[in-house]
């Protein structure tokens, strides 16, 4: 059974760019959640808000190492905790690659096929808003998924 999601896509921008958008809280509003209580440093516990979703969560910022990789954790407060690895992968001074993988799926859930799934399309969305904001400062693609 598979038990991670992994999603890439190719952002026409510099590592630099991509890893600040994630990690700094005043970039992260236009392209994925509402706000984020402070900069994804290594060892932060990160409060993040869907304001249109009237929803808060914390993520555990595991590693961050910059403009190469963020690993955190999320979903504990619901007993179903799993842990996001995002790598950025420079190409040329104008090109990156990122490449998001979630681990930690319980493979006994009934449900896991559902759940995976579920991210799996959460993962493409998030980067396909996150490449609209940095390559045409498009800020209105966040929060329209409708479910």
């Amino acid at each position: 059974m598979i038990t991670q999601v992994t999603t890439k896509f190719k952002i026409h921008k510099p590592t630099n760019e991509v890893f600040e958008a994630i990690v700094d809280p005043l970039k992260i509003g236009n392209f994925w959640f509402s706000s984020s209580s402070e900069r994804w440093d290594q060892g932060k516990s990160v409060t993040l808000r869907y304001d249109e979703y009237e929803a808060e969560l914390v993520i555990n910022v595991l590693e961050a190492e910059e403009n190469k990789k963020i690993v955190f954790s999320w979903g504990g407060e619901s007993n179903e905790e799993t842990v996001v690895k995002i790598t950025l992968k420079e190409l040329d001074n104008t090109s990156t690659i990122i490449e998001v993988t979630e681990s930690g799926f319980n493979e006994d859930d009934p449900e896991i096929v559902n759940k995976i799934l579920g991210q799996k399309e959460g993962w493409v969305y998030m980067l396909t808003c996150l490449k609209g904001y940095l390559e045409n400062n498009i800020c209105t693609l966040r929060a329209s998924l409708i479910h």
